[in-house]
């Protein structure tokens, strides 16, 4: 690996560790708001809309210009949303404008990787990055979850400068510049990406037409063999990922009885677990073999399910990492293998942002459909074990699926090797 991948992971890391720890500070001004529960899963709906919303151009956005400057750009668009956030924009709207520089961020954080790197080192270089991204989910929970707390709030709102009047009084103000702080670091970063002298084509300026070339671009991604499996299992993971994140901290609080800070440190044991399973996976699986680890994904909803009996700590704290491992092992090879196919296929921005396009559209809907489970007032329980149920039955049907693949392709080699 180069030093220009390390400074990219670099940045990557202090932008996903700001974006989490808005998040959480977003959440408990909503409870300080006194917003029903219902609401809290449309933070995370709104801020990854704009990856549905903006797909079409974000990808050839991410393409037009150096990587770094795209990154620089989106960075300076999330320090905006902090900032409105700060002058008391709804965290709804504030945090809604950071998932537009979310969006724009993506496809060139991604993109730059086949850039930089060789195909062979891809697993190794998706494991770093969703490590790093799965690290500063866990340390922006904690740190989310402490800087709302009373303890960490007085800690800051007692650093005294000399001779400056801040104006900062409130513990989600001083959340908030620390924030703020964390996605400065990240742009900095951003500057230091050096240029990777890989240019694309001009790039299509006029809407309609960059619509019908994402169009085409799903089209062609979909229709491959490859490709079809490693998107469908991204796109259900990255969905699930996202609502179990409120369905483990709402769990926390009311089957293990913990607070709100607590709840977060239990989120941070999933990602915990990820990180473990995305190491272990970047040492074991090459590109080659990304798709035997689909198994595990019926495994992790077997296991998710498995909550919903648990309601003591000594249990929790294992079954949450071991969901985590499971989910870490198999995303990253077929993240790889996505953005090989995806390489191969058509541009680099192109097919990430095709990816971010799927995925995000399921994180959209699944999000819908667990705010609307609570709005109805089901049972904890039994929102759980229908998430559970649903990832085991859809990793069986892409296993089928993936099955019926390599027998079709087996039977065309047959008959090209009869008719020689």
């Amino acid at each position: 690996m180069n030093r220009g991948f390390y400074t990219c992971m670099a940045a990557q890391f202090f932008s996903s560790l700001a974006d989490t720890a808005l998040l959480y500070v977003a959440i408990d001004l909503l409870t300080t708001m006194h917003s029903p529960a219902w609401i809290t899963p449309l933070l995370k709906f709104l801020f990854v809309l704009f990856y549905v919303l903006l797909a079409a151009f974000v990808g050839a956005f991410a393409d037009s210009q150096p990587k770094g400057r795209v990154m620089f750009i989106a960075n300076l668009i999330k320090i905006l949303g902090c900032a409105l956030m700060f002058m008391d924009l709804h965290p709804l709207a504030s945090y809604a404008i950071v998932g537009i520089g979310a969006a724009v961020y993506s496809p060139a954080k991604y993109g730059i990787l086949t850039e930089l790197l060789p195909p062979e080192k891809l697993v190794a270089a998706n494991a770093w990055i969703e490590g790093l991204t799965i690290s500063s989910i866990i340390f922006g929970t904690v740190l989310g979850g402490a800087l709302v707390s009373d303890r960490i709030a007085a800690m800051i709102l007692g650093i005294d400068v000399p001779l400056i009047q801040t104006g900062i009084d409130s513990a989600p103000e001083a959340a908030l510049c620390v924030v703020g702080l964390l996605y400065l670091v990240a742009a900095m970063f951003n500057l230091r990406i050096p240029l990777t002298g890989c240019v694309y084509p001009q790039q299509e300026r006029n809407p309609i037409k960059l619509i019908e070339d994402f169009a085409n671009c799903c089209v062609i991604l979909w229709k491959d063999k490859l490709g079809q499996i490693s998107l469908a299992v991204t796109t259900l993971f990255w969905g699930m990922g996202a609502t179990l994140q409120f369905i483990v901290l709402e769990w926390a609080k009311r089957a293990l009885g913990m607070t709100y800070e607590q709840a977060t440190m239990m989120v941070g044991l999933v990602g915990l677990g990820v990180t473990v399973g995305a190491v272990l996976s970047a040492r074991m699986i090459t590109l080659r073999k990304s798709l035997t680890v689909i198994p595990l994904g019926v495994a992790m909803g077997l296991l998710v399910m498995g909550m919903a009996f648990v309601d003591t700590k000594i249990i929790a704290y294992p079954m949450l990492i071991l969901i985590g491992a499971l989910s870490g092992f198999f995303v990253v090879p077929m993240n790889a293998l996505l953005q090989h196919r995806g390489h191969v296929l058509m541009s680099a921005g192109h097919s990430i942002a095709v990816q971010n396009f799927n995925e995000n559209l399921s994180i959209l809907t699944m999000l819908a459909v667990y705010s609307l489970m609570l709005r109805l007032h089901l049972d904890l329980n039994v929102i759980i074990i229908l998430f559970g149920l649903f990832l085991a039955g859809t990793m069986l049907a892409i296993r089928h699926l993936h099955v019926t693949n390599q027998r079709e392709h087996d039977s065309l080699a047959l008959i090209g090797e009869h008719k020689h």
